[in-house]
């Protein structure tokens, strides 16, 4: 069997004819034999996708064929071949739901009056120059953070990218908008949009890492400023960088540490429970206590 490998993208530039850019690519991962997610906007495109390892080059080559996707930065990782049960690929109103896709402005260079981005390096210097004072924001999905973040971080009470304007406005961060933020998620294009929302709304010092949690790991790995594991939207669920990476997620039964998540066993619930092994295969539809008008991301891509 050949070499199995997942890629994870997304490129910001005007799109003027959405659906034709949906067909070309759902017509070139078909023939490829490719399975993922992609979505597509008039703000550009964003993917994960899984397949032989010939048949994602002869795709990365093709998509950067596009003129307005020649840039993009196709992070590669490891797979198993089963990551994704099929292809999609939709048009949606914006790449990533904040709901406000009206507020984001696009050009051929990307995203206009984001966040300053800073290489992973960048990232170690900012902190080692201004210490406590720096910021580190965690753009995803709370329930990501449990099993892996960047120390002392900000994890928002947010279960979707639809909750992050609210919650921003909200006011309880608001003391933070005179200090320098770093916002991060896995692949960097949640806090394409996050930057830019914080920006406007008065945090004067935003940043975002060039690459998102995946470039930061493949350089630093266990030896810098994450810890833990970095949850995925696939197959897999969680990654790790380096082997002996450090478990900060703890079941949600037993309290031992883990970082596998388990569907819940009540089909009325969209939660995912951070559970142990032993304690996964006694977990039931009886023990969910979960509030089930409570949505989650269940398609975000990096």
């Amino acid at each position: 069997m050949e070499l199995q490998k997942i890629i994870l993208y997304y490129g910001f530039t005007p799109l003027h004819d959405p659906e034709a850019v949906k067909l070309w690519q759902k017509q070139l991962c078909e023939t490829l034999g490719i399975k993922g997610r992609i979505l597509i906007s008039k703000h550009g495109i964003n993917g994960t996708l899984g397949g032989d390892m010939s048949a994602l080059k002869k795709y990365v080559k093709a998509t950067k064929g596009y003129p307005g996707f020649k840039k993009i930065d196709f992070k590669w990782s490891d797979g198993r071949g089963n990551d994704f049960p099929r292809l999609s690929v939709k048009v949606r109103p914006e790449l990533v739901a904040f709901g406000h896709p009206d507020e984001i402005k696009v050009d051929e260079r990307g995203v206009v009056g984001g966040g300053k981005h800073l290489k992973p390096y960048h990232v170690n210097k900012l902190v080692e120059e201004r210490g406590d004072d720096v910021i580190f924001f965690d753009g995803r999905n709370a329930f990501e953070a449990k099993i892996g973040k960047f120390k002392n971080a900000i994890v928002p009470d947010v279960a979707t990218s639809h909750d992050f304007v609210s919650e921003i406005e909200s006011g309880k961060y608001d003391h933070l908008k005179d200090k320098p933020i770093v916002t991060y998620c896995t692949g960097g294009i949640r806090c394409e949009i996050l930057s830019t929302v914080m920006i406007n709304r008065g945090f004067k010092e935003v940043y975002q890492i060039d690459g998102g949690i995946v470039r930061y790991g493949e350089k630093f790995r266990n030896n810098g400023l994450w810890e833990g594991s970095l949850y995925t939207f696939d197959g897999r669920m969680a990654v790790d960088f380096a082997e002996g990476a450090k478990t900060i997620g703890e079941c949600e039964k037993c309290g031992s540490a883990t970082k596998q998540f388990y569907n819940c066993g009540d089909v009325r619930c969209h939660d995912l429970v951070l559970l142990c092994e032993s304690c996964s295969t006694v977990a039931g539809s009886r023990d969910c206590t979960h509030d089930k008008s409570r949505a989650r991301d269940t398609e975000l891509i990096g």
